[in-house]
């Protein structure tokens, strides 16, 4: 079978494959194999593998000691890792609970599976969950070179995003001012201290600025990070100008914080906009809002229009990169 696997030099092997399963990159169901001085890694996602490794698809063989789920099944599931934890998003609960069970069978490092049992919801923005086997609903997931402790009970978190995450955070540079306007338990946050950054993550819910907290101690970054539980509209004033770098990742309700987020821009800024936008107009309404929002003061560039993913028929979760230049 042909899968996505990273090919490197056999000297640099054991240290690439460190690293791809730090992030829990690794597909543990396929062999690594090695030809002509090459080592090939198979790779569960190879859009979130660093850009840095080269991508190809060849036919490894698959680990014939580790059962898969669908082995057990008879069929290949759907389903996402967050680090011990399983989330499976089934309508069906015959069909959800036989594929936690076979979860739990398989030889997966799995403590717990979940069931999505509610949109996000809140001015907190988080959902209520099933447990369909195991326990507990906390969990350290770990991406891209950071650690993250994560209670997906009390704080919202995609790993879906790592992808978009990464791309951001490859953006920033040493000595920046980086402003998270919704930061959660900081996955934007962190690694742009990681980087060299001067990070301030704010969040409305306080089991979320208690987890970033917690993970700038994980990572070794708790000097160059300020988490703040505020409303962001009232901390705005004390880093008014601030910013090098926003983030505003609430997809949802982003456009009534551009007035917020054009107080915190400095001379010259980046803001990464997120937005859930109709397929006949994906980019035109956040564009707009920018425009209006930054007024006369600020030259408006679009640097980037992406579309992250599918959200709902016809919707899609879509990001402007815009610099504004006073």
């Amino acid at each position: 079978m042909s899968v996505p696997c990273v090919r490197v030099p056999r000297e640099d092997g054991e240290a690439t494959r460190e690293r791809l399963a730090d992030d829990d990159l690794v597909d543990e169901a396929y062999e690594i194999t090695v030809e002509e001085g090459s080592l090939f890694i198979p790779v569960t996602d190879p859009d979130a593998v660093p850009t840095e490794y080269a991508i190809v698809h060849r036919g490894v063989p698959s680990r014939e000691t580790q059962t898969m789920p669908a082995d057990l099944l008879g069929f290949d599931p759907s389903y996402e890792r967050l680090g011990e934890i399983v989330i499976l998003d089934e309508d069906d609960p015959e069909r959800a609970q036989a594929i936690a069970e076979a979860v739990m069978t398989a030889d997966l490092p799995v403590k717990t599976v979940l069931s999505r049992a509610s949109k996000v919801k809140g001015e907190q923005r988080v959902r209520e969950w099933d447990v369909l086997a195991g326990d507990g609903t906390e969990t350290v997931h770990r991406e891209h070179g950071c650690e993250f402790a994560v209670d997906l009970a009390d704080v919202y978190f995609s790993p879906r995003l790592a992808t978009e995450r990464h791309r951001v955070v490859e953006q920033v540079s040493e000595g920046e001012h980086a402003f998270d306007m919704f930061a959660g338990v900081g996955p934007f946050v962190i690694p742009f201290a990681k980087r060299g950054a001067t990070a301030v993550g704010v969040d409305v819910n306080p089991d979320a600025i208690e987890y970033l907290r917690e993970n700038a101690r994980r990572n070794g970054v708790e000097d160059p990070v300020t988490a703040i539980e505020s409303d962001v509209r009232e901390v705005a004033p004390e880093y008014a100008g601030w910013a090098d770098r926003i983030v505003m990742n609430l997809p949802h309700s982003a456009d009534e914080f551009l007035d917020t987020a054009v107080e915190l821009a400095g001379d010259d800024t980046v803001i990464h906009y997120y937005d859930i936008t109709h397929e006949d107009d994906l980019y035109g309404p956040g564009e707009q809002a920018v425009r209006e929002a930054a007024g006369e003061e600020y030259a408006v560039d679009v640097k980037t229009r992406r579309t992250v993913r599918s959200y709902a028929p016809h919707e899609y979760n879509v990001v402007l990169d815009v610099r504004l230049r006073r």
